[in-house]
């Protein structure tokens, strides 16, 4: 409740204005519609009306301006009007407030969500004939209009109602409006409900009081309707301009949500926030940059894919990229691409940092020792196991948007990213090939073993890359390490092709395979094969019958100088062949 002291005139002023500010505004909605039919002749006569209340208003603000002492004067005291018959004072008075149906239309109108819906405004006073001229002379303007009679009834009307403006008048009995706009602002903003107070022109501190609760504005009485309209199409603007806004805000955060939900599977969480503030990341074009690339692909998966149901497949590639998915995002490298089994990561964009070499590499080394639990996974399921190898180099690359307006990619071109692939292609199942250079830029915790000399297409001198053991500091983490345990075999006769690229070479070449582990042999051929080299391999059988199906394998080392001996790495096995050769395996003397 209000506890502010009104001075000894304030009802006697209210109560003189009322009545006369009523004519003055149903004077003024008369002429509109005079206007409107065309009925030019009612108009000076209505102007003269208006002109008279408005001098009738100066008198009594002359005569009942604050701090005056003078006693009502008798004749004005027996003019004043009896108190006005409230709602809850008499049986009938129900039937005062005629039926409207403002409320149902602002609601369909909202639920709607048609976009052209009218406003709707809630004026709140507690004389009849004020309620109905004002809410008359907006509906006329295009508002959808509700009134309520007091303050209790406006706090319920809010409640069930989603307005858009209320404009409430401050002296009212029992719940005065500064009592209602207090327990408005505890549920609603000025932005959410604007609310504009009527208060008479000389109750400077009921607008100080209201302004400090929260009102966007406020209008004195009596009421000009122009200044009223504007102050309410002002209050209007500003709230719809503020949902505008907060929609916007709300429509951008599900798209930045679907952004992030969609490529930050692909993307650390760093990299998508640096698209999303940056607009400009969105345009193509690139750039030079030196970047780490990682490289890795499964061992004989296009083989493997050929035997398999689809299903199986997929379920592979599934458990398997999501894997090392998430060990790629730990490591905030960014995925450029999948290329069925395989995987392309780059470091050092769009995000450079200090350490992307070195994160780079604790990424692969990581990448490998999650391979059993991938196969885990597959021999729980009944899948065959998979092996794979993996590349880092380090290079200046092109590094960008690429494609067209309609259709791009975040990505990289540029030599490094074929040497990369190269690399890769000389690794075997369980290996990282960690360029030279990107040794020497990682720093002295990363631990090679030998060299090897890669032969790159557009390159003169071979590249040495090195067989990663691990990367220490703050990494830690090491390369798993399977020893090869050999078995002598009976003599397994072989043929074999070499495999250049996609390209298998016509000279067939014959040898025996001497000892056998689970995932190698030690051959002795008619001629000597360079280490690294892809093989096709044939293998005949106990009696004399050649297995259905192939193996492939990478010759590893030499095993005598100046001799057509060397040991292999399987790399692909059919079926037929891979049980043959675990049954002799088994079945062999170590």
């Amino acid at each position: 409740m209000s506890d502010k002291k009104a001075d000894p005139f304030s009802q006697i002023r209210h109560d003189l204005r009322t009545p006369i500010n009523q004519i003055i505004g149903y004077s003024e909605l008369v002429e509109e519609e005079a206007e409107d039919a065309g009925q030019q002749a009612l108009i000076p006569d209505l102007k003269k009306v208006q002109t008279a209340a408005r001098r009738l208003l100066e008198l009594i603000d002359e005569h009942f301006s604050p701090g005056t002492d003078l006693p009502v004067p008798a004749s004005v005291a027996q003019a004043l009007p009896p108190p006005p018959i409230r709602a809850n004072e008499t049986a009938d008075s129900a039937a005062v407030e005629p039926p409207r149906d403002t409320t149902e239309r602002a609601l369909d109108a909202g639920a709607s969500g048609a976009p052209e819906r009218p406003s709707s405004l809630l004026v709140v006073d507690d004389n009849e004939m004020n309620r109905d001229m004002l809410s008359r002379r907006l509906a006329g303007k295009g508002f959808a209009v509700d009134t309520a009679e007091d303050g209790y009834k406006a706090l319920e009307a809010i409640e069930k109602v989603p307005y858009d403006l209320v404009l409430l008048d401050v002296m009212m009995p029992g719940l005065s409006g500064l009592d209602v706009l207090r327990i408005v602002r505890e549920k609603s903003s000025r932005t959410e409900l604007p609310v504009i107070m009527a208060t008479a022109k000389d109750s400077s501190e009921d607008i100080v009081q209201a302004l400090k609760l929260g009102a966007n504005d406020y209008v004195t009485k009596p009421l000009d309707f122009p200044v009223v309209l504007a102050r309410v199409q002002s209050a209007l603007s500003l709230k719809h301009a503020s949902d505008e806004v907060q929609r916007l805000a709300q429509t951008l955060e599900v798209r930045n949500r679907f952004i992030r939900n969609t490529f930050g599977r692909y993307l650390s969480e760093e990299i998508v926030e640096s698209l999303l503030e940056t607009p400009e990341g969105l345009k193509l074009g690139g750039e030079r940059r030196t970047v780490t690339i990682l490289m890795s692909d499964l061992r004989g998966f296009s083989s493997l894919a050929e035997r398999l149901p689809p299903e199986q497949v997929v379920t592979i590639l599934n458990n398997y990229l999501g894997t090392m998915a998430e060990i790629i995002m730990k490591y905030r490298g960014t995925i450029d691409e999948f290329i069925g089994d395989a995987i392309l990561v780059i470091f050092g964009a769009p995000i450079i940092r200090e350490d992307d070499t070195q994160r780079a590499i604790a990424c692969a080394a990581e990448m490998q020792c999650a391979m059993e639990s991938v196969n885990a996974f597959n021999r729980e399921h009944d899948l065959p196991e998979v092996e794979m190898g993996i590349a880092v180099h380090a290079g200046e690359v092109v590094v960008g948007n690429i494609g067209s307006q309609k259709r791009a990619k975040y990505g990289v071109v540029g030599t490094p990213v074929n040497l990369t692939s190269r690399i890769e292609s000389y690794s075997v199942g369980g290996q990282v090939l960690v360029s030279e250079k990107t040794v020497h830029s990682a720093g002295e915790d990363v631990d090679v073993g030998a060299p090897i000399h890669v032969k790159a297409k557009g390159l003169r001198e071979p590249v040495l890359a090195y067989d990663l053991r691990g990367i220490g500091g703050v990494f830690g983490v090491s390369v798993p390490v399977t020893k090869e345990a050999f078995r002598a075999v009976a003599n397994l006769p072989i043929r074999f092709y070499v495999v250049e690229g996609k390209h298998i070479g016509e000279t067939e070449h014959h040898g025996t395979l001497k000892r056998l582990s689970q995932q190698g042999a030690e051959v002795e051929a008619d001629e000597m094969i360079p280490p690294l080299t892809n093989l096709r391999l044939h293998v005949t059988g106990r009696h004399g019958t050649e297995l259905d199906g192939d193996l492939y394998a990478k010759v590893i080392t030499p095993l005598e100088p100046c001799q057509a001996t060397f040991t292999i790495r399987f790399t692909s096995r059919a079926p037929d062949v891979a049980s043959f050769l675990a049954r002799s395996y088994d079945s062999a003397s170590g």
